[in-house]
């Protein structure tokens, strides 16, 4: 499993504000919402190029190719993109090698072999080219819908035309793949990916001010994140490992039509959240699928609806069991609901741990440090994997409440 000081790391990324030389939204523009959105970007590019059989990838190394180039910019982000491009250029290798070497402890306390993967992706530029092109695409994606809003906000500002046309340039340059080809021609893909860059201006804990903010979409990609990390723990077999993390990114989607109901209300009222269910359910098939390809309803199903439900497939049908080894093969299609549910509360309770820390300290964010006890003793252990570890590392007892 990953370490307290990993996640912490990763945290980092919601206090790195993007585009901070321009007039921007108040939020949404972190790094944390611009890679959980490229991420979404990478889904629907390599389900295109997956159908098109144009360009040959692996789907886990795309997902590990994304983890890499998080943790990359959460380094280096703070440069501008023409200065960041240009020391690339010309002083790449020596700057990766730096990269490495921050990394290199917190990666190899939780996998030897991730680390060497990291190194190799860093160094190699032919390692996981097909992979790196899908991603590439994915960050000026993600990057153009960002600088949608900043060239309406800033209409006029010197250098703007020139920001425009290099992310243009950039853009073309990517122009064979088959998804960006789509995205250009298709409203309703566009539309969809528009809706989940709105998760970006969602604010977990609404009601509760809170240092560092995380929004909604934010919150998806650290869930994914985490349930990376736990499917290594569980050796899980590719399809295992695709369908915790893509649970783990998607789990909150429907909250772009109804927006973020927290816990305390939902428990309020005896079978309120299985109203709200029923409603994100009908909602979804009426509002969100009919924007995305037929093709790509039954895995979206698979991923959101009864998201924390372990689960497999038999003859095409979704069957709910308790995982064991012997499920761990495509085949069956495994996904880890429970273990996904125990990544989601993990990341609620280091949002309020983190704010507390901080000195934000209201009643809703004392009241999330309850899950820590949740995950103690025996309970730490969910479905093989050992959260206790990284829950110690956030010890409410430090908080001196």
């Amino acid at each position: 499993m990953l370490t307290g000081q990993l996640l912490e790391l990763i945290y980092e990324a919601a206090s790195i504000q993007r585009w901070n030389d321009h007039i921007r939204p108040a939020q949404g523009f972190t790094e944390l919402d611009k890679q959980a959105h490229k991420m979404v970007y990478a889904y629907v590019l390599g389900k295109f190029e997956e159908a098109s059989g144009m360009v040959k990838f692996d789907w886990g190394k795309l997902i590990e190719g994304g983890l890499f180039e998080f943790l990359h910019r959460i380094k280096l982000t703070d440069i501008k993109p023409p200065v960041f491009h240009k020391i690339m250029e010309e002083k790449g290798p020596e700057i990766n090698r730096w990269v490495l070497e921050q990394y290199q402890a917190p990666l190899r306390q939780v996998d030897n072999g991730l680390y060497a993967r990291f190194y190799e992706y860093l160094v190699n530029h032919e390692h996981s080219h097909a992979e790196k092109q899908i991603l590439k695409a994915s960050h000026y994606l993600a990057t153009n819908w960002e600088f949608q809003h900043i060239y309406r906000l800033n209409a006029g500002l010197y250098g703007l035309e020139g920001e425009r046309e290099s992310i243009e340039g950039r853009l073309n340059e990517h122009g064979t793949l088959v998804g960006v080809k789509n995205l250009a021609l298709d409203k309703n893909i566009r539309n969809f990916m528009d809706l989940v860059g709105q998760l970006r201006f969602q604010q977990r804990w609404g009601h509760s001010p809170r240092i560092p903010q995380t929004s909604v979409l934010g919150h998806m990609l650290i869930v994914a994140v985490i349930a990376f990390f736990a499917s290594l723990d569980l050796r899980a077999c590719p399809k295992r490992m695709y369908n915790n993390y893509l649970c783990g990114l998607f789990h909150d989607l429907p909250e772009v039509l109804t927006r973020d109901i927290v816990a305390p209300v939902k428990r309020s009222i005896p079978d309120l959240d299985k109203i709200i269910k029923s409603i994100e359910s009908s909602w979804f098939e009426e509002r969100i699928y009919p924007l995305l390809p037929v093709a790509w309803h039954d895995e979206i199903r698979y991923f959101v609806e009864d998201e924390f439900a372990d689960r497999i497939r038999i003859d095409g049908k979704r069957v709910t069991v308790n995982i064991t080894p012997e499920h761990n093969f495509d085949c069956y299609d495994p996904l880890d609901g429970t273990v996904v549910k125990a990544c989601d509360q993990l990341a609620a309770y280091v949002e309020a741990f983190l704010s507390i820390r901080h000195g934000i300290r209201s009643n809703h964010l004392k009241d999330g440090l309850s899950i820590y006890n949740v995950y103690q003793g025996r309970n730490s252990v969910v479905s093989g994997v050992d959260f206790g570890t990284v829950f110690s590392h956030f010890n409410p007892g430090e908080l001196h409440l």
